[in-house]
This record gives C-alpha cells, structure tokens and sequence, in this order.
C-alpha cells in the first residue's frame, strides 16, 4: 500500500551518535584549555585578541551546529545563526580599529 512507505524528507540527515556528541565535548574541552592557555602565555599578548576571536568562533560553531541541531536542520537556520557571528565579529573588528586608530592620535605614536 502507498502508505506504508515512510515519507522522506529532503534535508534529513541521520541523527549524531552519543559517540560524536562526546568526541564534540572533548573537541569543547581542548578548545577552551587552548583559550585558557592563551590567555596566561605572555608570548601570545600581541595576538591574543585574534587568537581568541577565532578559538571563540570554533567553540560556538560547534555548539550551535551540534548541540543545537542545526547540521541536520534546513540551511536557512544555519544562516540565521551564522550571519549574526559574522555581523557581530565585523563590528567587534571594526570598533577595535576605531578604537586603537583614536588612541594612536591621542598619543602621537
């Protein structure tokens, strides 16, 4: 009979295992060791607000795409949680330029 076939659902990808959702804890867990030591490792001062821009970056990716489900949803929700990372960062970026530029021509240096 025809409705007996299970209907299909175009963007339906299976379901993570408990064992990827462990593998993506662990891959939380470094990344934020890594933060952490960043942080307190003098030699990483000069960069440290890129670094951690982009460990931050990863972290909510991660989360967002498995945590919240959003790689086996529609790409639409992906885009819904990915512009507003990329707008955010861009006016984080662009404030820090405002703000180091300002501070040169205050100081003279």
């Amino acid at each position: 009979m025809a409705h007996d076939v299970p209907p299909t659902e175009p963007h339906a990808q299976p379901h993570p295992t408990a064992g990827t959702y462990l593998r993506v804890a662990a891959a939380l867990v470094i990344l934020t060791v890594l933060e952490v030591g960043v942080f307190y490792v003098p030699a990483f001062r000069g960069a440290l607000v890129p670094i951690l821009l982009v460990l931050s970056s990863a972290k909510f990716l991660l989360v967002v795409l498995f945590y919240m489900h959003l790689k086996m949803d529609s790409r639409f929700f992906s885009f819904l949680f990915g512009a507003p990372l990329l707008l955010a960062l861009g006016v984080f970026i662009g404030l820090l330029f405002v703000y180091y530029g300002t501070l040169r021509l205050r100081t003279g240096t």
